[in-house]
C-alpha cells in the first residue's frame, strides 16, 4: 500500500527549474527574432556578402546564447550541497537546495525533531493515586515516590501492575556504554523500561508468549506474557483513548475490579497533557489457557491500569529557530501522534502557538471526518495536528499545496514516504529515520534537529540569491556582445568582434568571473524577507531593467573604444583586441555591482567577504594579458598588443560602468522596490 502511494505521487518541478525553462524559451524566441531581422537588414539594406552574413550570424548566435548558464547553476547548487552538509543537512537531490529557499510552510514531527527525544517518566497516575518519578534521561537511577515516601511495589499493587505491564509490553531496553546510558529501541518505550527498573519490577522474569506489534492505525501494542506468581496475562501499552475504548474495568482501591471511570481518566489525561507531558496508558487482562493473541481479541475486556506522564524536553535551539522562521514568513506546523493537550502545551513553549488564548488544533479523528476540500479550507490556519497517523501527513501536504504553498515535510517512518515524496522538499531523519524514508527524501538531517531545517532554508535562500546574481551577471555579457554584432550589421560596419573572439570572452569570463558569485555569503537580513513567490521569475522586473541597462553600457563602451581606435589609426586587430578587453574589464566591474543586488555596492563590504572574487579578478587579468601579448594567442585569435592609451581608456570606462550601474540600481530600487 505504501509503495503504491509513493508511486502515485507526482514529484513537482522545482520553482527554479520552471523559471529557467521559461527563461530559456523567452531567450530563444528573442534571439531568433533578432537574428532574422539582422540577416534581413544585412542582406537587403547593406547588400553584405554571404560570407560576412554567415560570420555575423555565427557571431551573433555565440554572443547571444548564455551557454554557460546550465553549468553555472549546477556548480552553484553543488557548492550549496557542500555547505549544507557542513550544517548537518545531507542533500540527496541537488535541486532541493534551491527549493528550500522558497519554502513557505514547514510541517514538522514533534518527538526528536522539536524535542530532545530523551524521554523520562515524570508522573504515574493510577486509580489509587499519583506517583512522582525522580531522575532524568535513561540512567535507571531514581525513586518512585508517593507523598514523598518511596513507593514499594509490595505495598502498592496498583503501581506494580502498571509498571509490569509497561515494562513487559515494550521492546526497548537501556544499556550502559562508555558514552553513558542509551536506549535500544523506541525512546518512549525506553522511558518505560527505565520506570520499571526504578520501581524495582523484575521484568526479566516475565516470559513473552505472543505479541501484537504497535501500528499507527490502532496506536497500541500488546503482549501475551507469563508473569511469575500471577499466571498468563495480556499486557497492552499505548494511546490512552485507544485503551480506554477497549477497557471495561479498572482496579479499585482494595484491588477489586470496578467499572472504568472514563470521565476521571480523561480529566487526568488533560491535566498531564496541559503540562506538556506525553501520556501513555497501560492495561491488562487475565489470559489463562490462551496460546496466542490477535488484534481482534483486544476489542474489549481490558482492565485499565493507569497513565504515565513522560517529559520530552524541547531542544533549546528550536525556539529561536521557530522565531526566525516566523520572521522569515514561514509557517511552522506541528504534526504529532500525541494528545492534543500535549501538542498545544509544547507548541506554546516552542512559540509555534501564542502563549495566551485559544489555539486551534485538529485531531486525526476530525481530519478523517473531513473531505479533502474541507481540509484545504482550514489547513493554512491550523498549526497543530494531534493524534495523527502518517497517512494524514499526505492529505495535509496536498491541502496546503492547493493554496500554492511550498511545503517542507519531515518524517522518519516507512509510512511517511508518500507525504515526503509529495512534498516540495521531503526531509528525513538521519538518526531515527528508516531507509525507505531516506530514499524518498530530498534532504536527510544528520542530527534530526528542526534548527537544521531552518539553517537549510537560510542556505537555500542564499543559494537562490547567488544563482540570481550569477544569471544577472552572465546575461549582460551576452547582451553586450550581441548588441555589438547587431549594431555593426545594422550600420554595415566591419565586425568589432569575430566569432572566435566572442568564444574567448565567453570562455574566460565563464571560467573566472561567473563562478565567483557562487560562493557569495548571505546578504544581511536574508531571513527577514518573506518567502519568494513560486511564480516569481529569476529575472524579476528590476533585474531585467538592470540587465538591459548594463548590456547597453558595456556594449556601448565596447563599440566606443573600437570606433575611437579605428578613428585614431588603430589597426583592425588592435581595435578588436581593445573591444575584447573592454568586454572583459566591463564584466569585471559589473561583478562588484552584482555582489549586492538589493542594495548599493558603493560600500567597503563590496571589497571583502568573498575571496573568490579577487582570485577570479586576478585570473581574468592574467588570461587577458596572455590574450593581448602572447604571440601564439595573437595568431590564434587575431589579437594584437595594446599600448598605454588603450589600457587607460578601458580602465576608466570600466570604473565609469561600475558607477553608472550603481545609479541604475538606485533608480530601479526606487521604481520597483528593493525586493522585486
Amino acid at each position: 500500500k505504501i509503495s503504491a502511494l509513493v508511486a502515485e505521487q507526482d514529484k513537482l518541478d522545482t520553482p527554479l527549474a520552471r523559471q529557467l525553462n521559461r527563461l530559456g524559451t523567452q531567450l530563444a524566441g528573442l534571439i531568433g527574432i533578432l537574428a532574422v531581422a539582422m540577416l534581413a537588414i544585412g542582406y537587403f539594406v547593406h547588400r553584405l556578402a554571404a560570407d560576412d552574413l554567415i560570420s555575423a550570424a555565427i557571431g551573433f548566435a555565440v554572443a547571444a546564447v548564455p551557454e554557460g548558464l546550465p553549468a553555472l547553476v549546477t556548480i552553484t547548487l553543488a557548492l550549496g550541497v557542500q555547505q549544507m552538509a557542513k550544517r548537518n543537512a545531507i542533500t540527496r537531490k541537488m535541486a532541493a537546495v534551491e527549493t528550500l529557499g522558497s519554502v513557505t510552510t514547514i510541517c514538522s514531527d514533534k518527538t526528536g525533531t522539536l524535542t530532545q527525544n530523551e524521554m523520562t517518566v515524570r508522573t504515574v497516575v493510577t486509580a489509587q493515586g499519583t506517583y512522582d518519578v525522580e531522575g532524568t534521561g535513561y540512567r535507571p537511577e531514581g525513586r518512585v515516590t508517593a507523598d514523598g515516601a518511596v513507593a514499594e511495589l509490595a505495598a502498592h499493587p496498583d503501581l506494580a501492575a502498571l509498571v509490569t505491564a509497561a515494562g513487559a509490553a515494550n521492546d526497548a531496553r537501556v544499556e550502559e556504554t562508555p558514552e553513558g546510558w542509551r536506549v535500544v529501541g523506541q525512546p518512549t518505550e525506553g522511558a518505560l523500561d527505565v520506570l520499571a527498573a526504578k520501581a524495582g519490577a523484575d521484568i526479566e522474569a516475565v516470559a513473552r508468549v505472543a505479541q501484537v506489534p504497535f501500528e499507527s492505525a490502532h496506536k497500541f501494542s500488546a503482549t501475551l506474557d507469563d508473569v511469575p506468581g500471577v499466571g498468563r496475562v495480556v499486557h497492552a501499552l499505548g494511546a490512552p483513548d485507544r485503551l480506554l475504548d477497549r477497557a471495561t474495568t479498572q482496579l479499585g482501591h482494595d484491588g477489586e475490579l470496578v467499572g472504568v471511570d472514563r470521565e476521571a481518566w480523561e480529566h487526568h489525561i488533560d491535566v498531564l497533557s496541559g503540562k506538556g507531558l506525553r501520556v501513555l496508558a497501560a492495561a491488562s487482562r487475565p489470559a489463562d489457557g490462551v496460546e496466542g493473541i490477535e488484534l481482534d481479541d483486544l476489542d474489549s475486556g481490558l482492565t485499565f491500569l493507569g497513565l504515565c506522564g513522560i517529559v520530552d524536553p524541547p531542544r533549546p535551539e528550536v525556539r529561536d529557530a521557530i522565531r526566525e522562521s516566523h520572521t522569515a514568513g514561514i509557517r511552522v506546523k506541528m504534526i504529532t501522534g500525541d494528545h492534543a493537550g500535549t501538542a498545544v502545551a509544547i507548541s506554546r513553549e516552542l512559540g509555534i502557538a501564542p502563549a495566551e488564548g485559544d489555539v486551534p488544533a485538529l485531531t486525526g479523528a476530525e481530519l478523517e471526518a473531513m473531505s479533502q476540500e474541507e481540509l484545504a479550507e482550514v489547513a493554512r490556519d491550523v498549526d497543530i495536528y494531534a493524534r495523527t497517523s502518517p497517512e494524514h501527513k499526505l492529505r495535509i501536504v496536498q491541502a496546503l499545496q492547493t493554496h500554492g504553498e511550498v511545503v517542507a515535510m519531515t518524517g522518519d517512518g516507512v509510512n511517511d514516504a508518500p507525504s515526503i515524496t509529495r512534498a516540495d522538499v521531503g526531509v528525513a531523519m538521519g538518526i531515527k529515520g528508516t531507509e525507505a524514508t531516506k530514499e524518498a527524501a530530498d534532504i536527510v538531517l544528520a542530527d534530526d534537529n528542526f534548527a537544521t531545517i531552518e539553517r537549510a532554508v537560510e542556505e537555500g535562500r542564499r543559494i537562490y540569491d547567488n544563482i540570481r546574481k550569477s544569471v544577472v551577471f552572465l546575461l549582460p555579457t551576452n547582451g553586450a556582445q550581441s548588441l555589438v554584432i547587431l549594431v555593426a550589421v545594422l550600420f554595415g560596419w566591419a565586425l568589432p568582434l569575430s566569432p572566435v573572439q566572442i568564444l574567448w570572452i565567453n570562455l574566460v569570463t565563464a571560467l573566472t568571473l561567473s563562478l565567483a558569485l557562487a560562493g557569495e555569503p548571505a546578504e544581511p537580513g536574508i531571513m527577514e524577507r518573506p518567502p519568494r513567490s513560486p511564480k516569481e521569475q529569476v529575472l524579476a522586473p528590476r533585474a531585467i531593467a538592470l540587465v538591459l541597462w548594463t548590456s547597453v553600457l558595456i556594449g556601448g563602451a565596447t563599440l566606443g573604444v573600437y570606433l575611437y581606435g579605428r578613428a585614431n589609426a588603430d589597426t583592425y586587430a588592435i581595435g578588436q583586441t581593445t573591444a575584447v578587453t573592454m568586454l572583459a574589464l566591463g564584466q569585471l566591474a559589473f561583478l562588484f555591482n552584482c555582489r549586492f543586488l538589493n542594495s548599493s555596492s558603493l560600500t567597503p563590504r563590496a571589497l571583502v567577504g568573498n575571496r573568490a572574487v579577487w582570485i577570479a579578478a586576478g585570473l581574468l587579468l592574467v588570461l587577458q594579458a596572455i590574450y593581448v601579448y602572447a604571440p601564439f594567442m595573437n595568431s590564434w585569435f587575431g589579437s594584437a598588443p595594446l599600448g598605454p592609451r588603450q589600457w587607460i581608456g578601458v580602465l576608466l570606462l570600466s570604473v565609469g560602468i561600475f558607477l553608472i550601474v550603481e545609479i541604475g540600481k538606485w533608480a530601479t530600487r526606487r521604481i520597483y522596490g528593493a525586493s522585486r
